[in-house]
Protein backbone atom coordinates (compact mmCIF):
# COMPACT_ATOMS: atom_id res chain seq x y z
CA UNK A 1 0.00 0.00 0.00
CA UNK A 2 1.46 2.94 -1.16
CA UNK A 3 1.02 6.38 1.35
CA UNK A 4 -0.46 9.57 -0.64
CA UNK A 5 2.31 12.63 -1.18
CA UNK A 6 2.08 15.32 2.06
CA UNK A 7 3.15 17.43 -0.81
CA UNK A 8 0.86 16.44 -3.36
CA UNK A 9 -2.33 17.95 -1.40
CA UNK A 10 -4.28 20.93 -2.76
CA UNK A 11 -4.93 24.16 -0.62
CA UNK A 12 -7.94 23.73 -0.22
CA UNK A 13 -7.35 20.15 1.60
CA UNK A 14 -4.70 21.92 4.05
CA UNK A 15 -6.91 24.61 4.46
CA UNK A 16 -9.47 22.48 5.93
CA UNK A 17 -7.30 20.16 7.42
CA UNK A 18 -6.64 23.00 9.62
CA UNK A 19 -10.10 24.43 9.67
CA UNK A 20 -12.11 21.45 10.92
CA UNK A 21 -10.08 21.09 14.44
CA UNK A 22 -10.10 24.70 14.68
CA UNK A 23 -14.02 24.91 13.47
CA UNK A 24 -14.64 22.38 16.58
CA UNK A 25 -12.61 24.33 18.86
CA UNK A 26 -14.22 27.58 18.35
CA UNK A 27 -17.41 26.00 18.85
CA UNK A 28 -16.91 23.87 21.60
CA UNK A 29 -15.68 27.07 23.52
CA UNK A 30 -18.77 28.98 22.39
CA UNK A 31 -20.86 26.46 24.05
CA UNK A 32 -19.59 26.25 26.86
CA UNK A 33 -19.85 30.70 27.01
CA UNK A 34 -23.40 29.84 26.44
CA UNK A 35 -23.83 27.35 28.78
CA UNK A 36 -22.47 29.51 31.29
CA UNK A 37 -20.98 28.51 34.49
CA UNK A 38 -23.02 25.73 35.89
CA UNK A 39 -21.28 23.98 32.66
CA UNK A 40 -18.22 23.99 35.51
CA UNK A 41 -20.20 22.85 38.40
CA UNK A 42 -19.51 25.77 39.51
CA UNK A 43 -22.96 27.11 40.71
CA UNK A 44 -23.77 30.86 42.72
CA UNK A 45 -25.74 29.49 45.71
CA UNK A 46 -27.93 32.07 46.80
CA UNK A 47 -27.01 33.13 50.03
CA UNK A 48 -29.84 35.15 50.70
CA UNK A 49 -29.94 39.00 51.87
CA UNK A 50 -26.35 39.59 53.53
CA UNK A 51 -27.56 40.66 57.35
CA UNK A 52 -25.05 41.32 60.18
CA UNK A 53 -25.63 38.86 63.13
CA UNK A 54 -24.48 38.46 67.11
CA UNK A 55 -23.87 34.89 67.49
CA UNK A 56 -26.13 33.89 70.97
CA UNK A 57 -25.16 30.42 71.45
CA UNK A 58 -21.70 29.65 69.99
CA UNK A 59 -20.98 25.39 69.12
CA UNK A 60 -17.91 23.56 69.19
CA UNK A 61 -16.08 22.42 66.02
CA UNK A 62 -15.59 19.13 67.78
CA UNK A 63 -19.69 18.45 67.53
CA UNK A 64 -21.53 16.08 65.29
CA UNK A 65 -23.50 18.93 62.77
CA UNK A 66 -23.09 22.16 64.77
CA UNK A 67 -25.47 24.54 64.95
CA UNK A 68 -25.13 28.27 66.63
CA UNK A 69 -28.15 30.66 67.19
CA UNK A 70 -27.71 34.29 66.13
CA UNK A 71 -29.99 37.11 66.34
CA UNK A 72 -29.95 39.91 63.71
CA UNK A 73 -32.51 42.31 62.80
CA UNK A 74 -34.70 41.45 59.76
CA UNK A 75 -37.18 44.26 59.03
CA UNK A 76 -37.17 46.57 61.91
CA UNK A 77 -37.92 43.29 63.92
CA UNK A 78 -35.38 41.59 66.35
CA UNK A 79 -34.94 38.18 64.83
CA UNK A 80 -33.42 34.55 65.50
CA UNK A 81 -31.51 32.18 63.07
CA UNK A 82 -29.29 29.04 63.33
CA UNK A 83 -26.53 28.92 61.93
CA UNK A 84 -24.75 25.64 60.21
CA UNK A 85 -21.44 26.37 61.60
CA UNK A 86 -19.23 26.33 64.36
CA UNK A 87 -15.99 28.12 65.86
CA UNK A 88 -17.82 31.45 66.24
CA UNK A 89 -17.33 33.24 70.02
CA UNK A 90 -20.12 34.15 72.25
CA UNK A 91 -21.27 38.00 70.77
CA UNK A 92 -19.35 37.72 67.76
CA UNK A 93 -20.49 39.88 65.04
CA UNK A 94 -20.72 37.76 61.54
CA UNK A 95 -22.60 37.71 58.48
CA UNK A 96 -25.07 35.43 57.37
CA UNK A 97 -27.64 35.33 54.52
CA UNK A 98 -30.88 35.29 55.35
CA UNK A 99 -33.22 33.87 52.95
CA UNK A 100 -35.52 35.63 51.18
CA UNK A 101 -38.84 33.66 51.21
CA UNK A 102 -38.04 33.67 55.40
CA UNK A 103 -40.90 32.94 57.97
CA UNK A 104 -42.15 36.16 59.68
CA UNK A 105 -42.19 34.29 63.28
CA UNK A 106 -40.04 31.73 64.75
CA UNK A 107 -36.04 30.45 63.97
CA UNK A 108 -34.57 31.32 60.43
CA UNK A 109 -32.07 28.56 59.13
CA UNK A 110 -29.37 31.36 57.82
CA UNK A 111 -26.50 30.53 56.31
CA UNK A 112 -23.01 32.07 56.22
CA UNK A 113 -22.19 34.60 53.85
CA UNK A 114 -19.05 34.88 50.92
CA UNK A 115 -16.27 35.17 53.20
CA UNK A 116 -14.91 37.18 50.35
CA UNK A 117 -17.62 39.75 49.85
CA UNK A 118 -17.23 42.44 46.72
CA UNK A 119 -14.58 39.79 45.24
CA UNK A 120 -14.88 38.43 41.73
CA UNK A 121 -15.38 34.49 41.80
CA UNK A 122 -12.56 33.90 39.06
CA UNK A 123 -12.94 29.90 39.28
CA UNK A 124 -15.36 30.41 35.58
CA UNK A 125 -13.16 32.56 33.25
CA UNK A 126 -10.12 30.46 34.57
CA UNK A 127 -12.25 27.48 33.83
CA UNK A 128 -13.19 28.44 30.42
CA UNK A 129 -9.30 29.91 29.69
CA UNK A 130 -8.58 26.41 30.61
CA UNK A 131 -11.06 24.87 27.89
CA UNK A 132 -9.44 26.92 25.26
CA UNK A 133 -6.55 25.84 25.90
CA UNK A 134 -7.33 22.18 25.63
CA UNK A 135 -8.76 23.11 22.46
CA UNK A 136 -5.99 24.74 21.01
CA UNK A 137 -3.93 21.85 22.11
CA UNK A 138 -5.97 19.28 20.89
CA UNK A 139 -6.09 21.14 17.46
CA UNK A 140 -2.20 21.31 17.19
CA UNK A 141 -1.81 17.83 18.01
CA UNK A 142 -4.34 16.99 15.16
CA UNK A 143 -2.34 19.08 12.52
CA UNK A 144 1.21 17.97 13.83
CA UNK A 145 -0.16 14.29 13.44
CA UNK A 146 -2.05 14.97 9.81
CA UNK A 147 0.99 17.12 9.01
CA UNK A 148 3.46 14.61 9.66
CA UNK A 149 3.32 10.88 7.65
CA UNK A 150 0.17 11.66 6.31
CA UNK A 151 -1.14 8.38 7.45
CA UNK A 152 -3.78 10.00 9.70
CA UNK A 153 -4.93 12.52 7.25
CA UNK A 154 -8.73 13.65 7.28
CA UNK A 155 -9.00 14.02 3.31
CA UNK A 156 -6.61 12.49 0.44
Amino acid sequence: MKLPDVTSRTSVQRWLQVGIPAAAGVLVVVLAWLAGPGLFGIGGADAGAPVQAEVTKPAACSAANPVESVKFTLGGKPREGALNGCGHALNERVEVGVPVDAADTGTISVTASDTSAGSQDARGPIALVLLVFACFSGGMYAFLVIRGSGKLALLH
